[in-house]
């Protein structure tokens, strides 16, 4: 099963429904991208993730925003057949692989992933949604490897297409009111400022002035293994 992007064909006209089908065939050979991180955490974000959902009412919506490998969208969409997950990703190259996990979602609630600049406005997305048109989003381990204008831009995004009641989830390494632990997460955060000054592991109370700023507002921390938290804004 094949679902339609909304607004696609609006803003990429030259892209024909029988490339789209070829694309995204399920008798098509893509191959998956695998990473060791994501395998790790799959199983302990579904659990967080499925403790928070609506697992009944049919067709809610679900933005993931930079998707990856489409690794999670694969493990967590055949966990939820009542939610189509609608994949998005900056790296043109890796819609081969969100495609491969979407044709082997047995439940087939994966969409076909498109492009998104999280730092642009999402009335400029190449496929911009309709604002409150989603019922939840999720962003995993994004935040600390992007400059800070993509946690800007998450928010905003959130602010704009969320529907009210709606919900965020964010999961990666945080600090709490400028406190980072344990001593691998400062050493982490040192590597990434190293490599790039604009990265850097994220401070929850700076998360919490975008969050106001965009009408969200953290209802729920949950920890995790190795580190991490599990975070869930609610649309205000």
């Amino acid at each position: 099963m094949i679902l339609p992007i909304p607004g696609f064909r609006q803003c990429c006209p030259s892209l024909t429904s029988a490339f789209l089908f070829v694309l995204f065939d399920r008798k098509m050979s893509f191959a998956k991208s695998s990473h060791p991180s994501a395998d790790r955490n799959s199983q302990p974000i579904s659990e967080a993730l499925l403790s928070q959902v609506d697992k009944t009412t049919k067709n809610l919506q679900l933005l993931e925003i930079a998707s990856g490998s489409g690794q999670h969208a694969g493990f967590l969409a055949p966990l939820l057949p009542n939610i189509s997950f609608q994949p998005t990703e900056y790296e043109r190259n890796q819609f081969g692989s969100i495609a491969a996990y979407a044709a082997d979602c047995p439940t087939g609630n994966i969409r076909p992933p498109f492009h998104v600049d999280i730092t642009r406005d999402p009335r400029d997305w190449e496929a911009p949604p309709a604002p409150g048109s989603y019922d939840y989003m999720f962003n995993s381990n994004m935040m600390h490897i992007s400059p800070w204008t993509c946690s800007i831009g998450l928010f905003r995004a959130a602010g704009q297409l969320l529907k009210k009641g709606g919900r965020m989830f964010t999961y990666g390494p945080y600090a709490q009111d400028g406190i980072l632990v344990p001593q691998s997460n400062v050493n982490f955060d040192r590597s990434l400022r190293q490599r790039d000054a604009s990265w850097g592991v994220r401070d929850i109370k700076d998360l919490k002035v975008l969050a106001a700023e965009n009408g969200l507002q953290l209802e729920k921390l949950v920890e995790m293994p190795s580190n991490n938290k599990f975070l869930t804004w609610l649309k205000l």
